[in-house]
C-alpha cells in the first residue's frame, strides 16, 4: 500500500482497548536475547516521492544492455498482452482462493495452468507453483524422502552439472532433516553425466536421482537411460528441467521405459521479465500415485447440484488445513501472479508458438557459439549437444574482459571461473529468440577488437 494508515493515536487507541501499554509489549513472550535491538542494515525512512525517483534510478541502469547471460533466467521477447491482461484489477489484487464460491476465476487460471504445466513435462499433476526453481528443488528432493518409503538411506544422488546455486539451497533446506546429498562429476571432455560413472552407486540405497535437462552448462543428458538406472536402483527420478526446452525436447514423463517420478524447475522463461532476479516462480509436476507428498494444492474440476462446470481446490495438505507434522509444505498464496502471466503466455503462444521460441533459440545460441569461437583464443569447453547455453573457454581471465564489453552495452555471459574453477577461463553464453544476427555481430566483433590487446 502507498501509505501506512495508522497515526499514532490510533496505534494508542488500539492498545488501550487490549490492554497493552506499548507495541513492544505484545512481544514480551519473545527472550530478549533472541530480539534484535535495531536494523542496522535498513536504511533510514524517505518520502514517497524520494523512493519513486531512487526506484527510476535503480530502474534505469537494467536498460539499454545486450544481455548475453543465462545461468537459470533468460531474456524472452513477452508479447504486450501478457502483462496488460495479468495487471489487470481482477488478477492483480486477486489472493488465495480458500472461498470457491467467491474465487472462481482465481480457481480456474490455476485449474488451466495445471493442466498446462502436465501436458508440457508429461506427468499427471501440477501443484500451483512455488517460490523460485531452486526451492522446488528442494521441496522435491523433501518429497521424494517421504514418497520412497522403500529406501531408508536418505541419500540423494546429485549429478555433476546441476545448477550449483540450486544445489545449495536444496542442501540449506533440506539438511534439517538429515537428508545427504551425494554428488557424481560430470564428464569433464563431455561436461554430462557418463553411464559408466553411476556403476559405484549400483545396488547401494538411494532414495533418488536428481538430473537437470539441460543441464548447467546447456548440455544434454541421456535422461533416458539415467531414469532406467535410477528406478533400477528403486530410487526416484527428480528432473530438473527448463519449460522452454520441452517445447521441442522428450519430456521427462517420457524419459525411458517409465519416465521421471518429479519434475520441478524454474518458471521464469514463460512470460516473466528478468526484473533484476525476481520474483519468479517454480514449478513442480509429478505422477498421480505421488500427489499426496506433493508440497503444495491442487485445483479441481467438478459439477455443482445443478449440474454447472465449478473449480475448487481439492487437495491442500498444508498447515492451515492438517497437523503441522502431516502437512507437506507451508507454501501458501506464493507467486500466484507469476503464475497468471505464465498462464496467459503459454495460452498466446499455443504448443506452435512455444515450439518457435525454443527452436530459434537453439538457433541464435548456436550462431553465436560458431561466431566467437572462429576468433583465436576461444573454444568451446564441451562437445556434447546443447540448448541455448553454450560454455566456452578463452585465453585470458574472463572477468575483466566482461567487465570491458559491460562498458560497451554487452552483457557477455556468466563468469564459471567462481562455480567451475576446473574448467579454468570458462564463459557460459546464452542467446534466446530476443537475439538478432547483427547483435551476435556485434558481440563477436568487440570481442575480437578485446581479445587483440
Amino acid at each position: 500500500m502507498p501509505f501506512i494508515p495508522h497515526t499514532d493515536d490510533d496505534i494508542a487507541k488500539m492498545l488501550a482497548a487490549i490492554g497493552a501499554g506499548s507495541v513492544e509489549d505484545l512481544f514480551d513472550e519473545i527472550p530478549d536475547n533472541l530480539r534484535l535491538k535495531s536494523l542496522d542494515c535498513v536504511p533510514d525512512a524517505v518520502s514517497e516521492m524520494e523512493i519513486a525517483r531512487l526506484m527510476h534510478d535503480r530502474a534505469r541502469m537494467d536498460s539499454g544492455a545486450l544481455n548475453f547471460i543465462g545461468g537459470g533466467a533468460y531474456e524472452h521477447h513477452i508479447p504486450a498482452a501478457v502483462w496488460e491482461i495479468t495487471t489487470r484489477g481482477e488478477y492483480y489484487t486477486a489472493y488465495t482462493p480458500y472461498q470457491a464460491e467467491a474465487s472462481q476465476g482465481t480457481l480456474q487460471l490455476i485449474y488451466e495452468y495445471q493442466t498446462m504445466m502436465t501436458g508440457l513435462t508429461g506427468m499427471e499433476v501440477s501443484n500451483a507453483s512455488m517460490y523460485d526453481g531452486a526451492s522446488a528443488l528442494a521441496e522435491a528432493c523433501l518429497m521424494a524422502v517421504r514418497a520412497n518409503r522403500a529406501a531408508k538411506s536418505r541419500r540423494i544422488l546429485f549429478l555433476g552439472a546441476v545448477n550449483p546455486v540450486y544445489r545449495k539451497v536444496a542442501e540449506v533446506i533440506c539438511s534439517a532433516q538429515k537428508i545427504e546429498f551425494i554428488d557424481l562429476p560430470y564428464c569433464p571432455a563431455g561436461g554430462d553425466c557418463v553411464m559408466q560413472s553411476l556403476d559405484k552407486y549400483s545396488g547401494e540405497d538411494l532414495t533418488a536421482v536428481v538430473v537437470q535437462q539441460p543441464n548447467f552448462f546447456g548440455v544434454l543428458e541421456e535422461v533416458g537411460a539415467i531414469t532406467d538406472w535410477a528406478r533400477a536402483q528403486n530410487a526416484l527420478t527428480v528432473a530438473v528441467v527448463n519449460p522452454m526446452s520441452l517445447a521441442l525436447l522428450t519430456p521427462p514423463g517420457e524419459w525411458g521405459e517409465h519416465g521421471a517420478d518429479i519434475v520441478c524447475g524454474e518458471g521464469q522463461p514463460l512470460g516473466i521479465p528478468l526484473s533484476s532476479g525476481g520474483p519468479y516462480f517454480g514449478f513442480l509436476t509429478t505422477r498421480l500415485s505421488l500427489v499426496r507428498q506433493m508440497p503444495g494444492r491442487v485445483v479441481g474440476r467438478t459439477v455443482d447440484l445443478d449440474g454447472k462446470r465449478g473449480f475448487t481446490l481439492t487437495l491442500q495438505a498444508r498447515e492451515q488445513h492438517i497437523r503441522r507434522s502431516k502437512a507437506t509444505s507451508n507454501i501458501c498464496t506464493n507467486q500466484g501472479l507469476m503464475v497468471t502471466a505464465a498462464t496467459i503466455y503459454m495460452s498466446l503462444l499455443g504448443a506452435e508458438g512455444l515450439a518457435r521460441v525454443a527452436s530459434l533459440s537453439h538457433k541464435r545460441t548456436g550462431e553465436l557459439c560458431a561466431a566467437l569461437c572462429a576468433l583465436p583464443g576461444v573454444e568451446r569447453v564441451f562437445k556434447q549437444p546443447f540448448f541455448h547455453e553454450v560454455a566456452i573457454r578463452l585465453d585470458r581471465p574472463v572477468a575483466p574482459l566482461l567487465a570491458q564489453l559491460a562498458e560497451q552495452g554487452i552483457l557477455g555471459g556468466l563468469d564459471l571461473s567462481g562455480s567451475h574453477p576446473e574448467l579454468g577461463d570458462a564463459l557460459l553464453l546464452c542467446a534466446t529468440e530476443t537475439k538478432t544476427e547483427a547483435d551476435i555481430e556485434r558481440y563477436r566483433d568487440l570481442l575480437a577488437e578485446i581479445l587483440k590487446t
